[in-house]
């Protein structure tokens, strides 16, 4: 066979069924393969769309999200969906073009040092210069993708690898032999047995969740974990979903832009069990006032991550399901209760009743973000799959679209990637065919990847972007206003196109709402289509996100909105 029909058959091997890619040259034997291929091949508009469509994709489905890119400026155009994959630990593995091996290193046309770049925002990388091994290259790329803590794997090959003949027989799986891979996934049982001791002592203790819950596919652990002693939760970003956020023990986000019932929690809390999180400093503020008077339980896949930024007293590394799973064994040998923290559940409901998430309707009909935010779960009946751009609208999206179920509100954590919500909507469509899936967008973000509407309309992928439009870059406008005076230096963005027309020119449908009573019809009619739709909702152009901790402050810097 030759090599290009061996890379596709061995992708069909390791369950794929969907590539994002854009072709190039030295993809051409590549790409002739894929003509006769079964596996299906969504053409984004650019590298960058095809990366975060895999990425949400692998995010919205559990599976390994796979891209494609041509070499030179079709790789390095990758570069930022990798480095955003590998900040929030998505499964993906992105295979690049290369020049032919005895060009590499001569400043060849459309020549990258695609391993050199991308070598510290990738798990593992491979510059393929023989064709024999290709199937154990791509077998060992998805096990590093998707195993352990996931991240990216990037496969670069040159064209005249593509081209090569050579035997494959596809009932021979080659050895995975890794000696320097081996992710532990069994808690130490010895760490454990302290653990629950720590939770059955403790008068105020929180769970404190992560995107790692989700990943380990361990909700229903932690639910159980948390309804056994009534423990309060409280997610970060990535981490919505993993406990429902309608359910009496939610205090929904922490942090920076989180809820001020969940900041005050933290702060009084004499436990934290803390399930796949790294505390980042979007969490944590100033390191040295965060949760002062608490022990720390840490669970993480990742042994790099235990005491990183905070040290921690009792640290359990492995698999969140299988720790969880043996750890409520151990508390329920110590017989932990709902009734275990009764004064201290009675304290954290007082906070949620005196600090309620404000959405309050403008009473002269001006849409609120926050209305518009709550409108959209409501008529989506808090069922969507929720992708989000990065800025202010997706902190409104964070605090008021409420998560159910996890994997279903999907946005770039760690690197804070603008651009990234549509794309990722796309492969989130692509993995959920028949789910609402919907954009939460600012009007700056959306223009960043706006292109790949064509994708989704070419496609039949009926993604519903919704557009906080206030014609600026509100987060940091929002900055400026708070802490530079506001100096508005190079934040108004209205300068913009009609989005309607926009979507229209597409071949997709466009709406609009300029006032609060025009905003459930729109909702519901652009909904219900079964095509891709733009609706550009007129927001307060200088409505801000509270509450609000300044960065590197603490809960005790925290900023409420004015009555």
């Amino acid at each position: 066979m030759k090599a290009a029909d061996v890379i596709l058959e061995a992708l069909k091997r390791e369950g794929v069924d969907t590539i994002f890619g854009f072709p190039g040259g030295v993809l051409l034997s590549l790409y002739d393969a894929i003509y006769d291929s079964d596996i299906k091949h969504i053409l984004a508009r650019h590298e960058q769309g095809a990366g975060h469509a895999a990425d949400g994709y692998a995010r919205a489905s559990g599976k390994v999200g796979v891209c494609l890119a041509t070499s030179g400026p079709g790789a390095t155009n990758l570069v930022t969906p990798i480095a955003n994959a590998y900040m929030d630990s998505v499964p993906m593995v992105a295979i690049t073009g290369q020049v032919s091996r005895h060009l590499i290193g001569l400043d060849s046309f459309q020549e990258a040092d695609v391993t050199g770049i991308t070598l510290p925002i990738v798990k593992h990388s491979y510059l393929v210069k023989d064709a024999a091994i290709l199937p154990r290259i791509i077998r060992e790329a998805f096990y590093i993708a998707g195993t352990g803590r996931p991240g990216p794997v990037v496969i670069d090959i040159p064209v005249d690898v593509t081209k090569e003949e050579m035997e494959y027989d596809p009932k021979v799986l080659p050895a995975m032999d890794l000696p320097g891979y081996k992710p532990t996934v069994k808690g130490h049982p010895k760490q454990v047995k302290e653990a629950a001791r720590l939770i059955a002592k403790a008068e105020r203790p929180m769970i404190y969740a992560g995107g790692g819950v989700i990943t380990a596919e361990a909700s229903h652990e932690l639910r159980e974990l948390a309804l056994r002693g009534r423990i309060p939760v409280t997610t970060t970003l990535i981490g919505k979903g993993a406990f429902p956020e309608d359910h009496d023990l939610s205090m929904g986000m922490l942090g920076m832009h989180g809820t001020q019932y969940a900041n005050y929690a933290m702060s009084r809390a004499d436990l934290v069990i803390a399930v796949g999180v790294r505390f980042g400093d979007r969490v944590t503020g100033n390191i040295a006032a965060f949760a002062p008077e608490a022990k720390f339980i840490h669970v993480d896949l990742d042994p790099a991550e235990i005491s990183k930024n905070v040290t921690v007293d009792v640290p359990i590394v492995g698999d969140a399901k299988k720790v969880l799973t043996d750890l409520l064994i151990e508390v329920e040998k110590l017989g932990l209760s709902p009734d275990s923290h009764l004064p201290w559940t009675e304290q954290v409901e007082g906070w949620k009743r005196d600090h309620p998430l404000v959405a309050k309707v403008s009473e002269d009909g001006e849409i609120i973000p926050e209305v518009a935010v709550r409108k959209i779960w409501e008529v989506s009946r808090g069922e969507a799959v929720v992708c989000t751009e990065v800025g202010q609208n997706q902190m409104w999206a964070a605090l008021h679209y409420l998560s159910r179920h996890p994997r279903r509100f999907i946005s770039s954590g760690g690197l804070g990637t603008m651009g990234f919500g549509f794309p990722a909507a796309i492969g989130a469509q692509v993995a959920c065919p028949d789910a609402l899936v919907l954009d939460i967008a600012g009007d700056g973000s959306f223009q960043m990847t706006i292109q790949e509407l064509a994708t989704a309309v070419q496609f039949c992928l009926p993604v519903k972007v919704c557009i906080l439009n206030n014609q600026y870059l509100g987060m940091v406008r929002q900055w400026q206003e708070l802490f530079w005076n506001k100096r508005y230096s190079q934040t108004c963005v209205e300068c913009q196109p009609d989005f309607v027309k926009v979507a229209e020119a597409y071949g997709a449908e466009g709406y609009r709402a300029t006032r609060t009573e025009e905003l459930e019809e729109v909702l519901r009619t652009a909904f219900a289509s079964d095509r891709p739709a733009v609706i550009d909702i007129r927001v307060k152009r200088e409505a801000n996100v509270f509450p609000m901790i300044p960065a590197g402050g603490s809960v005790h810097d925290m900023m409420e909105r004015e009555p």
